[in-house]
């Protein structure tokens, strides 16, 4: 316990620096921002900003783009509660209840609601992650490359079976991925590999130019249809605080909700917003008068955004620990440091404290940041609401082709994120999942480095993975996955067999 308070003290030091301060509220402004308009999720910004690690100090670069990240999970209630209209998925159950309360005059207690609520839940799950990251990651030291490919193995498999749609086709998106991310030279002879001669792609395909392309560009052409306004519910907020009774029925929801985000944000797949829904409906199923919910009940408002941000800060732990992304956006965040020469594991919290515990203690400074983003400016988000989207998006497409020929200054790169665009464009017209091909991008690679020593350390011998322990419990897990996933399959195949 003594370590970790003079760790936290080292990160506080760090996180309170002048340029440090600076960009996690240039972050927390930009989630905000990002949040509060629909069609420009934090998974398009941070693809977009990723070239910035590049000028930028590691420790301030991953400042800037985790305040992003839950940041946007503020800035989704807005206008959830003022427009009935989620700026994220996490934010959807937030506007059963949020958009009534706004209705019958309450929008100030609604958002105030959602503010306080995710404050408390993003301090006390930082809590969390400084308690608990480092027993876990001083256990993942003991790892090897069988341990860390069965890991490495263990993310892909969870991310294609808990991807919504189609499992074939969220596992040939993944497969593709690793594919793509197997592009440059060989890890250990050097050798070159599907570059098709072009030098450029020596040293593999650009995860910034994948990023922009998949989700950046291809955000904006999936939203360019939707450029009307955006009908506000309140014009004018007066009261931004709560009332006595209200505080009341707020605080034990939260910390409720706070429970459910907690123990859900590590899960890979959609642990945020399965959170945000499994917290709603615990808080509906107490509650004295389950009536009351979907008419403007506030522990509708309080559970949900507790667990929404919660979860925001705990998906950070696999990622720390064991260099293992829980989401679409840990796996960027994860190519960020990669892209800083990091090695994601947990030779982060020995070899770079000043970047883990610095991180850990720029959470506690943005959460309170959002709180006083969000709160004094609601009447610039209002205004806000009611641009047209086709305004923004030229600028945006401006900003990404920058971000992209910033890395290496390549047109190559801008060839290869149009590529991207024209790929991911016609994979979601034809129901192909993205984030499949994103987490088997940024895996991939890692997993075969490790497969190879895991292999020469072996002699070849696979059995290597279930003869040590760690590993084979991981295979175990694997294995469980696969038949949650096959029996229910199974079981409805025989039904219908029947049936007929």
């Amino acid at each position: 316990m003594l370590d970790t308070l003079q760790n936290l003290a080292m990160g506080f030091g760090l996180a309170i620096t002048p340029t440090n301060l600076l960009f996690a509220f240039i972050g927390s402004l930009l989630g905000t921002l990002i949040g509060v308009l629909p069609g420009i999720g934090p998974l398009a910004t941070i693809s977009m900003l990723l070239s910035l690690t590049v000028t930028l100090d590691p420790v301030t670069s991953l400042i800037m783009l985790s305040a992003i990240f839950y940041g946007a999970q503020y800035g989704g209630s807005t206008t959830a509660i003022l427009c009935n209209l989620p700026g994220e998925a996490t934010s959807v159950i937030t506007a059963v209840d949020g958009y009534q309360m706004a209705l019958k005059g309450r929008a100030g207690a609604a958002l105030a609601t959602a503010a306080l609520s995710s404050l408390l839940a993003g301090c006390i799950a930082t809590a969390l992650i400084a308690l608990l990251a480092p027993p876990l990651a001083r256990f993942a030291l003991n790892f090897n490359a069988p341990e860390i490919f069965a890991l490495m193995a263990l993310g892909l498999l969870a991310c294609v079976i808990f991807s919504p749609g189609s499992f074939v086709k969220a596992l040939a998106m993944a497969l593709l991925g690793v594919l793509l991310g197997l592009v440059g030279s060989d890890v250990e002879t050097g050798a070159q590999r599907m570059t098709l001669g072009v030098a450029e792609l020596s040293d593999g395909l650009s995860v910034v130019a994948l990023a922009i392309g998949l989700f950046g560009l291809n955000e904006i052409i999936s939203n360019l249809s939707q450029t009307g306004g955006r009908q506000v519910a309140a014009q004018s907020l007066n009261r931004l605080w709560l009332s006595g009774p209200d505080f009341k029925l707020m605080l034990p929801a939260a910390l409720r909700g706070t429970a459910f985000g907690s123990i859900l944000g590590v899960l890979p797949g959609g642990g945020m917003t399965l959170s945000t829904f499994a917290s709603y409906m615990f808080e509906r199923k107490i509650a004295k008068d389950p009536s009351q919910f979907g008419a403007g009940a506030i522990q509708g408002v309080a559970a949900p955004e507790a667990a929404n941000n919660a979860a925001a800060q705990t998906s950070f732990i696999p990622l720390l620990t064991l260099g293992i992304p829980a989401s679409p956006i840990m796996a960027l965040l994860l190519g960020a440091m990669i892209i800083q020469g990091i090695q994601p594991g947990a030779d982060v919290m020995i070899k770079r404290p000043d970047l883990f515990w610095g991180l850990i203690a720029s959470m506690w400074v943005g959460n309170v940041m959002l709180v006083i983003i969000n709160l004094p400016m609601i009447g610039i988000w209002v205004r806000l609401l009611k641009v047209p989207y086709d305004i923004l998006f030229p600028a945006i497409v401006i900003f990404c082709c920058i971000g992209s020929y910033s890395i290496g200054l390549s047109i190559v790169d801008l060839l290869l994120m149009a590529a991207f665009t024209g790929v991911g464009t016609i994979a979601l017209a034809v129901g192909y999942p993205l984030v499949p091909l994103l987490l088997g991008f940024v895996l991939g690679p890692l997993a075969e480095e490790n497969l190879r020593r895991a292999m020469a350390l072996a002699n070849g011998d696979v059995m290597v993975f279930i003869n040590r322990p760690v590993s084979a419990v991981i295979v175990g897990v694997m294995v469980l996955l696969v038949l949650s996933f096959v029996v229910p399959f199974l079981r409805r195949a025989r039904s219908a067999n029947v049936e007929t």
